[in-house]
């Protein structure tokens, strides 16, 4: 079985990003930022913006990890639904994280207006197909709470889902006007660039190694250098290792892939998201699709946990792609990448405070460009003196998971158990199905 070659979409479409070198020698700033991905930059921007002296520490090249090679959804909220959240953590407390996650795009698309990043940006919405009458009573649920709240939701037909997606699956849906899409990889190159225009230094290739204290500031060492400050954050996500290993162990690092077509012909495109929305249904195993500015369909899963998968490692992907839209059958799949989702216990992002001055936000699961944004702000804002209780988020301890050394054998078993699941759940459903839906 031959292996796929692996080149990301993105990395074809995207603008140039900025020409970054490591660092080398001794350094001291007002605040260090471990992770040039969304939520890193997004941090160091408003850090730097209100006047402070920053410099961002990236591992790898800007881009290279899970924000420049995720979906591009910019999804509004976290996982929880809003009355869960009220009831976990009280009206008030839960209240305001409803409000802070439920404007994340807000934030998103305002600062690429703002900021004018060239990142293929559109806000048409994002659907939540519902992949039973079940998940579509759970969905009308959902729909219920966020019109309390006054948000632009609204519960879809199945007839109406046929045709916003071209898709005759599903039974109906959730329509959330608030949501987009963005190219994931061009919008934090453009946030990287705009964190250099404020003066602030990005060092690429510079994995942060080791982080002392010492007379009230930390020291980060790296492998040709060593920069200090007294606000260390760090933002390092499904990517988080040895620089704080309990970090890493309150995290399941899940890998997502996804495959590119070629663009579609021009009398098929309108058949398909006509109107530019992205989705991502309600399996257990989520698929979530769209479209990009050249007409391709994107499609992405669960994936392998396999450094160079093989072709039969992504037959579901394609499986999946025409299972969904049989007119696209024929059409050739040109890319094939992946990276690693961030999974929490509670399905919500975190907010730590690790020590003084030492703050982290990670854990996003699957809803990472508009969440990891929100992120970035909150953490800048706690570091120059907000009150926790001004910031909109909770500030979470530190639990790991438990049986963490475990996790992984578990992600991979969980994995293939849920893919049999929805795979039988979708062979009942063309069983009973043997009359075409007609709207």
């Amino acid at each position: 079985m031959p292996v796929l070659k692996l080149q990301s979409l993105w990395s074809v479409t995207a603008p140039p990003g900025p020409v970054c070198e490591p660092l080398s020698g001794t350094q001291r700033t007002q605040a260090v930022v471990i992770g040039a991905g969304y939520t890193g930059l997004s941090a160091a921007l408003h850090l730097a913006e209100a006047g402070r002296e920053v410099v961002v520490l990236e591992a790898a090249e800007i881009g290279e990890r899970a924000s420049g090679l995720n979906g591009g959804q910019v999804i509004p909220g976290v996982k929880p639904d809003p009355d869960v959240l009220e009831r976990l953590l009280g009206p008030y407390a839960g209240g305001r994280l409803v409000a802070t996650t439920g404007a994340g795009p807000d934030l998103v698309f305002e600062l690429i207006a703002r900021l004018g990043i060239e990142c293929e940006a559109k806000r048409a919405g994002w659907i939540q197909p519902a992949t039973s009458e079940a998940a579509l009573v759970q969905l009308a649920r959902r729909v219920e709470q966020w019109l309390r709240r006054g948000a632009a939701v609204s519960l879809l037909s199945r007839s109406e889902v046929l045709q916003l997606t071209g898709s005759a699956l599903y039974r109906g849906g959730l329509l959330d006007r608030r949501g987009g899409t963005v190219q994931p990889l061009a919008y934090v190159r453009g946030l990287a660039q705009a964190v250099l225009r404020t003066g602030a230094r990005i060092h690429t290739r510079t994995p942060a190694l080791r982080l002392g204290r010492r007379n009230g500031s930390w020291s980060v060492e790296t492998p040709q250098g060593s920069v200090s400050a007294p606000v260390v954050i760090i933002a390092t996500n499904a990517y988080t290792d040895g620089i704080s290993e309990e970090l890493r162990r309150t995290l399941v690092a899940v890998p997502s892939f996804q495959v590119a077509t070629a663009p579609v012909p021009v009398e098929l495109r309108s058949t398909i998201l006509p109107e530019g929305q992205a989705a991502s249904d309600t399996w257990h195993l989520l698929r979530y699709f769209r479209l990009d500015a050249s007409g391709r369909l994107i499609l992405g899963s669960r994936g392998t946990f396999s450094q160079s998968p093989h072709l039969r490692d992504v037959q579901y992907h394609y499986q999946a792609v025409h299972e969904l839209f049989p007119q696209l059958k024929g059409i050739p799949f040109e890319y094939h990448w992946g990276g690693l989702v961030a999974m929490t216990q509670d399905q919500l992002p975190h907010l730590h405070e690790l020590g003084p001055g030492l703050l982290a936000g990670l854990g996003y699961n699957g809803r990472g460009v508009a969440m990891a944004t929100v992120m970035g702000r909150v953490l800048a804002r706690r570091a120059l003196g907000a009150q926790v209780a001004e910031l909109g988020f909770p500030v979470s301890p530190v639990l790991p998971v438990p049986f963490h050394r475990l996790s992984g054998v578990g992600a991979r078993a969980m994995i293939q158990y849920l893919r049999a699941i929805d795979g039988l759940a979708r062979l009942g459903g063309r069983v009973r199905s043997r009359v075409p839906f007609r709207p």
